[in-house]
């Protein structure tokens, strides 16, 4: 049911804005607040669909009260009404992001219309802050070690700049759960994060894959083409084992962070680019700069920050948190109830040397989830936990 706050200092105002809104839908619930400051207290401790507020009011202004606002309850959205003479004032409200301003007296059909449109718009907002949970809880970072809260600690400082990151750590350490987490709680959230695994993409087809072609720049070049640098403008490039990139795509690579500048293979023109790029690797590569494989003014480029995903083997005191959470998703996949790991199967599983990381952890307890009783217990450990 939309809840709805009148801000109005003028009585006969508020009481036809009100009857206006119930007589429209009975699933309205409409509250009133008769100055600005009292609106502000009312927002601040409730949770409000819309707000139709007063430009000129005593004690707290409109303009005022939609800046206190957008700092606190940004998604709520907020119409604006005017006296005929507030014009300047009210398209000024506009730019401090009010949804819609609306003259007095107002017209019926116009406010109606403005109410549905803003109703529609909180809506979307919700929906899309839900799914946004949904899709951040795939790449939610588990543990709670020493290693892993330094590692959320940076993130927080890092995500709200448009710092280049290189992430560095073994295979199956969660390097890419870092790089989303990173996009996910930027300004950047609402644009893409593209991802490119330069492993496996063959080195003469890199440079395409990362900048585009133009039409006939190779023999199966039949059309133009933008690459993954254009897919990410405005958003994020995710350049997953870049210690594996070809030295040519690696200068041009370089010139993309250098200018934001970018140029299709086969052209001549420049495209600018807004990209904020994120890299991880497996590989050393510093040993990498020293044997001529890797760029040392590339590296210096994208190693602004530096995080460092430890091995499991460093951070075995996550492990029962891990178990808990790969037992959950996995039964929330196949539709089963979830199992759960007595104390010794946990403890012996802490025991292990996972070369293969958390991805190894993952596989593990599904096969013993599948084989195992109704409760892991450490005789199904070692009977189908075996490597």
């Amino acid at each position: 049911m939309p809840k709805i706050l009148i801000i109005e200092d003028e009585v006969s105002i508020r009481r036809v804005l009100t009857k206006i809104l119930l007589e429209e839908s009975d699933t309205y619930t409409v509250d009133e607040a008769e100055d600005g400051k009292q609106g502000f207290e009312k927002i601040k401790n409730e949770d409000y669909d819309l707000v139709l507020c007063d430009i000129k009011m005593p004690k707290m202004n409109g303009e005022e009260l939609l800046e206190a606002v957008k700092k606190i309850k940004p998604e709520i959205p907020m119409v604006m009404i005017s006296g005929h003479g507030d014009l300047e004032t009210a398209v000024n409200t506009m730019r401090l992001g009010a949804f819609d301003y609306i003259s007095k007296p107002p017209d019926l059909n116009r406010l109606l219309n403005t109410v549905r449109n803003a109703l529609d718009k909180k809506k979307l907002v919700v929906e899309n802050k839900i799914l946004k949970k949904k899709v951040s809880k795939n790449y939610e970072i588990i543990g709670k070690s020493e290693p892993i809260n330094q590692i959320k600690l940076m993130i927080e400082k890092v995500a709200l700049t448009d710092a280049r990151v290189l992430i560095t750590g073994p295979n199956g350490t969660g390097k890419e759960l870092v790089a989303h987490q990173l996009h996910e709680k930027s300004e950047r959230a609402n644009a893409p994060m593209i991802e490119v695994n330069c492993a496996a993409i063959p080195s003469e087809l890199i440079e395409s894959e990362l900048f585009g072609h133009v039409k006939g720049a190779f023999t199966s070049a039949v059309k133009d083409r933008a690459g993954k640098f254009e897919a990410a403008d405005g958003g994020t490039i995710f350049l997953d084992e870049i210690g594996d990139m070809s030295l040519s795509a690696q200068a041009k690579v370089l010139r993309a962070l250098q200018e934001s500048l970018i140029q299709r293979v086969g052209a001549d023109k420049d495209i600018k680019i807004n990209v904020r790029v994120i890299a991880a690797t497996n590989k050393d590569l510093k040993k990498e700069i020293a044997e001529g494989r890797f760029r040392e003014d590339l590296y210096h480029r994208l190693a602004v920050i530096l995080i460092k995903v430890p091995s499991l083997n460093d951070r075995r005191d996550d492990i029962p948190l891990l178990i808990e959470h790969f037992a959950a998703k996995i039964a929330e996949e196949q539709g089963n109830t979830t199992k759960s790991f007595s104390k010794p199967a946990i403890q012996l599983l802490q025991e292990y040397d996972w070369t293969g990381n958390i991805r190894e952890l993952r596989n593990v307890v599904e096969r013993l989830i599948i084989l195992g009783g109704s409760e892991i217990s450490e005789m199904d450990v070692k009977l189908f936990a075996s490597k």
